[in-house]
């Protein structure tokens, strides 16, 4: 998706100037110095709008307009009729309008019906780590200057916690609290949905708060669950990572959060998310190819076992109200104009309710940039036919209508698109009247950035930290032995970097350098003129270095080296960051803690296998609170429990292997090595799932089965000849889930959190992946606390393959389910 620029975004990186730019948000109006005009004009405007306003059907309350009001004469159409279903609502707008006006409906500045008292409305906001300014559909002014904002997802989902997904959605408890062995289970369960019901949401609510006074929109395009596929994308911050599990649930969690009503209607929206891009989108801008015209060449079993599954799940577990299509072509069509991929799949085989949407000018760049169609018209008629509801552009308002009149598509196809997208604002209350009427309808600006969501942007930042590299007597540093800290690095006192892109304005900005400053003095330097590097000041850091008890690095990378449209290269830190680390840790006296700020990885093997670099902490882009959850990390107030939800590779990967390369599984011929943990037969620098603590956490197998029996019908074929595996049928699959419990017990003296993965390594047949994720658990300890972790294991969803046709199989032989250096094997058999 295109960002548009904003006036009011921070131009700067210093905290002053964030803060002079926040509490100014309200210049950004025009205000010009002209003369009074007389009274009489004065009064005739007044009146002229008093008899506008009176006449006009469309209601506005507190700046945001609103369709059917009591006052309006549209109110008594069947459409405001909140006692009816409603689909019957929704066929009675429809059939009002005419062609002209159903066309202002298809994109996504929607026009305005004055005389059906329907206002404009803009589709287009933006959620993917807080209420963001990207996108007409949300500004911020002097009424809400800010909004809570949270890491990006990348190190949100570097937690491993399912709640907290949610949680950032709505104010859940932000530890999974694992039934301990001497609790009892079902009143610790009972516990848990009692504060959970009675907390609230943050994202879905400070977005209702902002849209109450007309602020904001009700549908937001969040979140982004792309695989993570190639460690260069610069895309990858927005995304929870490489494992198809881990961004389902992340997927499903969020667009809960977001969504989810305390109503016993259950369809009925807070605000509705969007799960983008569909699909196989992971490529923006690499050595002159670019997404526009990228065509992604795909396996259909890659196709099935990696870049759908979140999409599947995000419709499936998550109920989205929309998806949107990507602009890349997929094995030569557009995925804006396959049917297959749209009305086949994601309104066909997993029933979306809700709508389509292109990412932003899709059908324009399959027209003009990849040459897709001979006209517009015919572009325009492709999209719909296909199954888009929404263009998110000008192209279907501009196009449509000729389309129509040259029997490219017909007016009923329309009528179905536009039923899409206003029975998703039926289930926002769009056309329920006053908003102050409806639920939610008391929330406003108090309700943005208060105290328990800005600590809870804190405590997911802190959540997902990861710990990488700890030698003894480096961290936890204490907070009385360290009289001076050396802060090094150009992003070390940074505030913009630390939200990534798809950002708002944040309640307030801690940066690293000032969360530090909290809890012991320090001196700083950034050692860099930016975080490009193109000259390191070795000598000014060093000094420093060799001054200090103990020394903290902070390096990375910013929007400018990876975002949207923009893809890495290679897998170095940028320009002469390295040198700046190798030489401070030569002069230190103390420990160096490296601090590393990206979406993505780095080739650090030269820090990781430098004694004198006495710790590794990767933050991701940590949020508003980054800064305070970094020092919570390194003076132990917090101990890290964060795991890399990416592979971090070293540079002799991305040598050999081109982004354009769609293939995950590794060819041995070709000496092509895959991609991700699941298929990656190389060397890493750290991989999927590596993190450790100030603990160390014991595991011990209390219950698991051994053995799994299939039941077949008596004259399956596979008992009179060999079978290597079963396909995936409901009837053979109902009751086939087994249980295993894990014992969990902290060694350490401190208390904290653990993330246990339960992983398994299939029989060797299909080309499956070498082993994947099959659940995960955070679970809270004390020092010497033990608790019981729960997974329970579906055979045919957790223990399938697909096989080279896309098919779901079973495979039969032994599993081996492993969680750290604990295995276990399972037969699965008929």
């Amino acid at each position: 998706m295109k960002q548009r620029s904003h006036f009011c975004s921070f131009s700067s990186n210093s905290p002053l100037k964030a803060t002079t730019s926040m509490s100014s948000s309200s210049s950004c109006s025009s205000v010009h110095n002209r003369a009074a005009p007389p009274k009489a004009l004065l009064c005739f405007c007044f009146a002229l709008c008093y008899i506008l306003l009176c006449l006009c059907s469309v209601s506005s309350v507190s700046g945001q307009s609103f369709a059917c009001g009591e006052s309006g004469n549209a109110s008594g159409f069947p459409f405001c009729d909140k006692s009816l279903a409603a689909d019957a609502r929704v066929a009675d707008l429809v059939q009002r309008l005419t062609l002209q006006e159903k066309i202002t409906f298809l994109v996504n500045s929607a026009g305005s019906v004055s005389r059906l008292g329907i206002p404009k409305y803009e589709w287009w906001s933006e959620a993917l780590h807080g209420v963001s300014y990207v996108g007409p559909g949300t500004r911020f002014s002097s009424v809400v200057p800010g909004a809570t904002s949270f890491p990006q997802p990348i190190l949100t989902a570097a937690s491993f916690n399912n709640s907290l997904f949610e949680a950032i959605g709505r104010l859940l408890n932000p530890i999974v609290w694992v039934s301990a062995l001497l609790f009892d289970i079902l009143k610790q369960k009972q516990e848990m949905k009692r504060q959970s019901d009675m907390r609230r949401r943050v994202v879905s609510t400070e977005a209702r708060a902002m849209y109450n006074v007309g602020l904001a929109g009700l549908t937001y395009w969040s979140p982004n669950i792309n695989i993570f596929r190639d460690p260069r994308w610069g895309r990858g911050q927005e995304t929870p990572g490489e494992d198809p599990l881990l961004t389902s649930n992340y997927g499903s969690g969020y667009v809960r959060g977001l969504q989810q009503t305390d109503s016993e209607d259950k369809s009925r929206l807070k605000v509705a998310a969007c799960c983008k891009h569909y699909t196989a989108y992971d490529l923006d801008n690499w050595k002159g190819v670019d997404r526009y015209t990228f065509n992604a060449v795909v396996t259909k079993q890659d196709m099935d076992d990696t870049f759908q599954p979140p999409f599947k799940s995000c419709v499936l577990d998550g109920n989205v109200a929309s998806v949107m299509c990507s602009y890349n072509k997929v094995n030569g069509t557009p995925t804006c104009a396959d049917p297959d991929l749209l009305s086949g799949v994601i309104r066909g085989e997993w029933k979306l309710n809700g709508y389509i949407v292109t990412d932003c000018d899709s059908i324009d760049v399959y027209y003009k940039n990849q040459h897709y169609t001979k006209t517009p018209e015919e572009a325009a008629a492709k999209g719909i036919l296909a199954g888009v509801d929404l263009d998110c552009g000008s192209f279907l308002g501009k196009y449509t209508e000729g389309a129509v009149k040259g029997g490219l598509v017909t007016e009923a196809a329309i009528d179905k698109a536009i039923t899409n997208n206003f029975g998703t604002l039926m289930r926002l209350g769009f056309f329920d009247g006053d908003p102050r009427k409806q639920p939610y309808g008391n929330l406003g600006p108090k309700d943005v950035c208060t105290a328990a969501n800005q600590e809870l942007a804190r405590e997911t930042a802190r959540q997902g930290i990861v710990l990488l590299k700890n030698a003894p007597g480096s961290l936890p540093l204490s907070p009385t032995a360290i009289k001076s800290l050396a802060v090094i690095g150009p992003n070390g006192n940074v505030t913009k970097t630390m939200i990534g892109n798809y950002e708002g304005n944040p309640c307030k900005y801690t940066t690293p350098l000032q969360g530090l400053t909290a809890v012991v003095p320090t001196t700083f330097v950034a050692g860099c003129p930016d975080v490009a590097c193109g000259t390191a000041k070795v000598d000014d850091a060093t000094k420093l270095a060799a001054a200090a008890d103990a020394t903290v690095v902070i390096v990375g990378e910013n929007q400018s080296i990876e975002t949207e449209s923009h893809d890495r290269i290679d897998l170095y830190l940028p320009g002469q960051q390295t040198l700046l680390i190798t030489e401070v840790a030569k002069a230190s006296k103390g420990p160096v803690i490296l601090v590393i700020m990206s979406g993505g990885g780095f080739d650090i093997t030269f820090a990781k296998n430098n004694d004198k670099i006495t710790s590794i902490l990767w933050v991701g882009y940590p949020g508003e609170a980054g800064g305070a959850a970094i020092a919570d990390v390194i003076f132990g107030f917090y101990n890290p429990s964060g795991r890399l939800p990416m592979t971090w590779y070293p540079q002799a990967y991305v040598d050999k292997v081109p982004m354009t390369n769609m293939n995950m599984r590794a060819d041995p011929a070709s000496g092509y090595p895959g991609r991700t943990y699941r298929f990656y037969t190389g060397d890493t620098v750290y991989a999927f799932g590596d993190g450790i603590s100030y603990s160390t956490f014991n595991h011990r197998l209390v219950r698991a089965p051994n053995q799994v029996s299939i039941p077949l019908e008596e004259d399956h074929v596979c008992y009179s000849s060999s079978c290597q595996s079963l396909d995936v049928v409901e009837e053979r699959c109902q009751n086939l889930a087994f249980d295993i419990h894990l014992g969990v017990k902290n060694m350490g003296k401190m208390c904290g959190s653990h993330t246990v993965l339960l992983y398994s390594s299939p029989p060797s047949l299909h080309n499956a992946p070498k082993k994947h994720l099959l659940g995960f658990e955070k679970v809270f300890l004390s020092s010497q606390g033990e608790a019981l972790v729960k997974f329970n294991v579906d055979v045919c969803k957790h223990l399938s393959v697909v096989d080279e046709l896309g098919n779901r199989k079973v495979a039969l032989g032994d599993h081996v389910l492993h969680v750290g250096d604990l295995k276990q094997t399972l037969s699965v058999r008929i």
